[in-house]
């Protein structure tokens, strides 16, 4: 899905795909672990993140202690200094993020990451469709789905596999 037609779909969809994710989240589905799975493997089969990497163009992830220590170490250079060149600290949630978008490890030629043996574990686990316990991530697809061609597939998928009961 070509990103502009991603926007287009998105706010086409914002208030229905929000309302479900709510509903999603206080519902008592019991199959829902099931079909997020399923509908996970069909998005894989769909989407090509090669094609988009969105995510590091428009979002940033949070750099964990050993994040911070891999890349690092990756370079060639101390935690502090790779926290003094590239990342930037955000007091409001307590954590380290990258200081520019797109991300400076991102390929802009073929939107590959240039560390992606040590990514952050934040990117290697992007875009969370099926993170568990799922209840407790599912809010995190609300903000995905504006940026990433497969969080919005997966959520329209999740769509035509579950009614939430209006109860």
């Amino acid at each position: 899905m070509e990103l502009n037609q991603l926007k287009k779909k998105f706010e086409a969809n914002k208030k229905p795909f929000r309302k479900f994710i709510e509903a999603l989240e206080e519902s008592e589905h019991k199959g829902v672990k099931k079909e997020a799975k399923a509908a996970e493997k069909e998005v894989w089969e769909e989407v090509n993140c090669l094609t988009c990497a969105n995510c590091c163009k428009k979002m940033t992830p949070t750099l964990t202690k050993p994040d911070r220590k891999r890349i690092a170490g990756h370079l060639g250079i101390t935690p502090k200094e790779f926290k003094k060149k590239y990342l930037v600290y955000d007091k409001e949630d307590d954590d380290w993020r990258m200081q520019q978008q797109p991300c400076v490890f991102l390929d802009s030629n073929t939107n590959k990451c240039t560390i992606y043996p040590v990514r952050p574990d934040d990117c290697a686990g992007f875009p969370h469709l099926t993170k568990t316990p799922l209840k407790s991530y599912i809010y995190i697809h609300k903000q995905n789905i504006e940026y990433c061609p497969a969080t919005y597939r997966f959520v329209e998928k999740m769509m035509e596999r579950i009614e939430i009961s209006k109860g």
